[in-house]
């Protein structure tokens, strides 16, 4: 286990929040070991409902397409715009030409749909085990069936990677198929996939502020990119998009720092970091949230009154966590016991990190059991993690809830805030008629 890394944070609470002091400093400890997570192919669940004219091909196991499978069953009416290349014995073995059968299955599938305008062939951990070159792969296919479609591959393995990991090598792979920006003019790209309803609800925003040129990545068609140079502002709406973030500024685009979307807060200061790049007054940010900032207080007043003084334990899964962590402690009332992240990018997270309380502990990586021991031993009211613990810790009589339900369900902005602070609230009510029956 490593040491304890100090970050220095500058705090500045929002009304009614508690003080901390200016500069303190906030723990954050490493952790290696065994780990718990949902592997990247997850992603491809919502990934392939924002873009609509694209489809993903998980080369894998039969493993890898029931985990799909399972955690896209609310897609059991539609036919879904993906599928699996199973793996089988024969390719394992190398009596069959795994390319070869890779072009065949593509060709099933655009024979099937003839209308897709990118194809991600999507890495699993068995093919990369037996070093099968989905590059190589992308680009013959590519020249096959282009220009009508294009042929992209990234890695979706869940070897040393969370599964939200998935949609940010997903999106950068998009990145270098972006266009040169024709000149300077300023514009803002929205990063990161959003529910189609809170994309439109923050162009309404971003429109009002008056910023004129906003574009959001992914789209909703993804032969639609958006071009990118020196003018471009980007403002990232989801906190695992490091490579993604990398990649656009290694292109001339440069990254603002906000905090996320999450919560009145945070939507407002996120929103706040767009207008100041675009030389857009406090006055009018004021003018224009105004009407949406009252209606989210007012929802959170319900869900604040039952979790206010509630003590909250964050094992580390989706990335999520710090957003997360910091509206349930400064706009709900709730108490940090644990804040434990996959990865801790300190850059892209410093200003979540300025907000939360100076003795927040938070955990960057996993020790599975050191984990679990830490949160039996302070029994925490409410404990947010991945599937696979959260059986075991209500046999512990603990309240849990799934922290992929963060991912699924559109937590982002002001009309989200009341819904955000619901899914936080229902456990401790089932948890407690349970507890009563």
């Amino acid at each position: 286990m490593s040491p304890v890394i100090p970050i220095h944070a500058e705090h500045t609470p929002s009304p009614g929040a508690c003080a901390t002091p200016p500069g303190a400093l906030a723990q954050v400890l490493r952790e290696r070991g065994q780990h718990e997570v949902f592997c990247g192919l997850t992603g491809i669940v919502w990934l392939h409902r924002k873009m609509q004219d694209a489809f993903f091909l998980v080369v894998g196991s039969r493993t890898c397409a029931h985990l799909i499978q399972s955690a896209a069953g609310v897609m059991i009416f539609a036919e879904p715009r993906f599928a699996t290349a199973i793996l089988d014995e024969r390719d394992l073995a190398g009596l069959a030409d795994a390319h070869d059968e890779l072009d065949r299955v593509v060709g099933q599938v655009l024979a099937r749909r003839p209308n897709l305008r990118t194809l991600f062939l999507v890495g699993s951990c068995p093919s990369e085990v037996i070093k099968l070159d989905l590059s190589r792969a992308a680009e013959r296919l590519s020249r096959v069936h282009g220009p009508h479609l294009r042929v992209l591959n990234y890695s979706g393995s869940g070897i040393e990677t969370t599964f939200t990991q998935g949609e940010d090598a997903c999106l950068a792979a998009l990145v270098p198929t972006m266009p040169d920006a024709p000149d300077e003019t300023p514009e803002l790209l929205v990063v990161g996939a959003l529910a189609d309803v809170v994309e439109d609800q923050f162009a309404r925003l971003l429109a009002q502020l008056g910023i004129a040129r906003v574009r959001f990545f992914p789209g909703r068609r993804s032969a639609q990119l958006p071009s990118i140079g020196p003018g471009t502002r980007v403002l990232l709406a989801q906190p695992f998009l490091a490579d993604t973030a990398r990649a656009l500024v290694a292109r001339g685009a440069r990254l603002l720092g906000a905090p996320f979307p999450i919560g009145v807060e945070g939507t407002t200061r996120w929103l706040g970091a767009a207008a100041q790049a675009f030389g857009i007054d406090a006055q009018t940010l004021e003018h224009v949230t105004a009407p949406a900032r009252h209606r989210a207080a007012k929802a959170l007043e319900g869900p604040r009154e039952r979790l206010a003084g509630r003590r909250i334990f964050f094992f580390p899964d989706s990335q999520l966590e710090l957003p997360l962590a910091r509206f349930a402690q400064r706009e709900l009332g709730m108490q940090l016991l644990e804040v434990g992240t996959p990865y801790l990018h300190r850059q892209q997270h410093a200003e979540e990190l300025a907000l939360l309380p100076a003795d927040t502990r938070i955990v960057e990586g996993q020790h599975v059991d050191r984990q679990l021991e830490r949160c039996l031993r302070n029994r925490p009211d409410l404990t947010v993690c991945g599937l696979g613990l959260a059986n075991p810790l209500e046999a512990q009589g603990l309240a849990t809830k799934w922290s992929i339900e963060f991912v699924f369900t559109p937590i982002q902005g002001y009309e989200q805030a009341g819904d955000l602070a619901q899914l936080l609230a229902r456990p401790l009510h089932r948890h407690a008629l349970l507890s009563a029956a």
